[in-house]
């Protein structure tokens, strides 16, 4: 079973989500399922294909949450104790790539990452390349279309 990296947030909103895809969700497509039901002959009822497709999609969904928070490793206290300096999941990093403006983001689990609002997965090129690694370094990040450097400014 692979593990899934989280954040203690990223794990409770995975929880959040899971709880209302069981609870209020599974109860309002039964309902559209029940009124698409008595809407006549079921071959030829839109509404019930629709319903009934929905009803997939949030079962398959419920699966692969009870499978993620299953395998889940919260990365925050996998974090402490562990020496700041050194680049690991859960590090807040600035980089800088050549004549480009600084950026910061936080290296987390592949479930969670959103580049948008600063997340970026460890297994990310620029995530597995500075993995390790401390403020000062330059590192050399490999991309499908070739390399480039970054320069690690912080780690916090």
């Amino acid at each position: 079973m692979t593990t899934n990296f989280l954040t203690k947030d990223g794990f409770k909103k995975l929880q959040v989500e899971l709880e209302h895809l069981r609870s209020a969700k599974r109860q309002e497509v039964a309902e559209r399922l029940h009124e698409a039901m008595e809407g006549g002959e079921l071959i030829e009822n839109a509404e019930y294909e629709a319903a009934k497709n929905e009803q997939a999609f949030v079962e398959g969904r419920i699966q692969e949450l009870d499978a993620l928070l299953a395998s889940a490793h919260v990365i925050e206290d996998e974090h402490k104790g562990k020496r700041h300096d050194i680049i690991s999941i859960g590090s807040k990093v600035t980089i800088k790539e050549g004549n480009y403006e600084a950026e910061t983001f936080i290296i987390v689990g592949a479930v969670e990452a959103n580049p948008r609002s600063g997340k970026i997965s460890n297994e990310s090129p620029i995530g597995k390349a500075i993995l390790n690694h401390k403020a000062g370094e330059t590192v050399k990040v490999e991309v499908p279309a070739g390399t480039y450097n970054v320069k690690i400014l912080k780690v916090s």
